[in-house]
């Protein structure tokens, strides 16, 4: 009786034990308003970022991720903000397509590493709140002209116009097989690497490149190192920003910006110029004056030109050394949708517009790519500004 009374009483002691374990994982340790985060989500959070490859301090990027998506929902709560349960299907499968396989088969593995489908959830959930916050609150306010357009396609495509100072993590790509590892873990380094010490981290820690070593820094390089798309990136990032997975050759890229400079350019080579002729018979300077009064741009001639015959506007593309010596001559006084009076054709006055030049860099720099890239580095800045406030205005505490 009194053995069994022992074992009753040992037996008792570790259910109590494991009750208070259990009630410890779930305590709040911290409060973030009116809402906590648990030891237990913690604890997962820190869980999912490892398999994400994130560097650094797991614990202290786990508090402080978990602390910016309380703030995130609470905010787009207030707003009436919610993720559909299809919309969080749809974040599971992008996650799950990012690593070449399925949804069931990528929260599997999650599962395996001991991260829960719930929790999972809740941080797809947050990212989807948090984004459609920022665009119903800021995408009005984004506005991207057409000259910062052109600025980063010209910085492109000058040579010497600008050059830039990054830190570098190359991953080897040798074979099938080693270029779909190093391709999953530069699509989990790039989304979970935030600032300059982190990339410094992780490129010590997987670069294959010499400059591992020193936290994967580089020299300054002039910006026409770079392949065009890459440049257009590069040049709507600001500094401590990204890139995506680069493929160079047999390896993939990731490039972090630590400056940017513009450095006086040489004279660029022109591969190509867009102008326009618009001829006016028996006409006067006067007369191709009071034409270019009436336009802003070369497109602006079409409706000049509606109802003339077809040969009173031309509109070439061309090389500079197969465009008349005159002609040639006049565009290079001009910036574009400028317009020259000088050229003649007998009794014939020519209204001559720049379009564009197009330099040997510039070719195969895509504005929409720009434009995109440009608008949303703008929205990420707003969101960085808008959760900062956030921060600032909260009650944060640990328990």
């Amino acid at each position: 009786m009194q053995r069994i009374t022992i074992i009753l009483g040992a037996l008792l002691v570790c259910a109590t034990a494991g009750l208070a374990i259990a009630q410890n994982q779930f305590s709040p340790v911290i409060q973030v308003n009116d809402k906590v985060i648990t030891a237990y989500e913690i604890a997962q959070r820190e869980r999912l970022l490892r398999v994400l490859g994130a560097p650094g301090d797991l614990n202290e990027e786990a508090r402080e991720r978990l602390i910016d998506e309380r703030l995130q929902v609470q905010a787009a709560e207030a707003e009436g903000l919610e993720a559909t349960d299809q919309g969080i299907a749809n974040g599971i499968a992008e996650f799950a397509g990012r690593a070449n396989t399925s949804p069931e088969n990528f929260l599997a593995l999650l599962a395996q590493s001991g991260v829960s489908k719930e929790h999972f959830e809740e941080f797809v959930r947050a990212g989807i709140v948090w984004r459609e916050l920022v665009r119903s609150q800021f995408a009005s306010r984004v506005r991207i002209s057409e000259d910062e357009v052109d600025r980063a396609v010209a910085l492109a495509g000058r040579e010497g116009g600008a050059r830039v100072l990054l830190s570098e993590i190359i991953l080897p790509a040798r074979n099938p097989a080693e270029a779909q590892q190093s391709e999953a873990l530069a699509n989990r380094l790039s989304r979970s690497i935030n600032g300059t010490q982190a990339f410094a981290a992780a490129a010590r820690q997987y670069s294959a490149a010499p400059s591992r070593g020193a936290g994967g820094r580089v020299d300054w390089l002039p910006i026409t190192r770079f392949p065009p798309a890459l440049r257009a990136e590069l040049l709507t990032l600001r500094p401590g920003g990204g890139t995506a997975p680069v493929q160079a050759g047999n390896a993939i890229a990731i490039f972090q910006l630590r400056a940017l400079e513009e450095v006086p350019p040489t004279t660029p080579d022109v591969v190509s110029i867009d102008y326009a002729e618009f001829r006016i018979p028996g006409g006067a300077p006067a007369d191709a004056r009071d034409v270019a009064g009436q336009v802003d741009t070369c497109d602006d001639l079409y409706g000049i030109a509606r109802n003339l015959p077809e040969d009173r506007l031309l509109r070439e593309v061309r090389p500079p050394a197969e465009i008349p010596a005159d002609v040639r001559q006049a565009l290079a006084r001009l910036d574009e949708d400028e317009a020259s009076f000088d050229v003649r054709r007998g009794d014939v006055q020519i209204l001559l517009m720049l379009c564009a030049r197009t330099t040997a860099g510039a070719e195969g720099v895509d504005r929409d790519t720009v434009r995109r890239q440009l608008r949303n580095q703008q929205l990420e800045a707003y969101a960085r500004g808008a959760l900062a406030e956030l921060r600032a205005d909260a009650l944060i505490v640990d328990l």
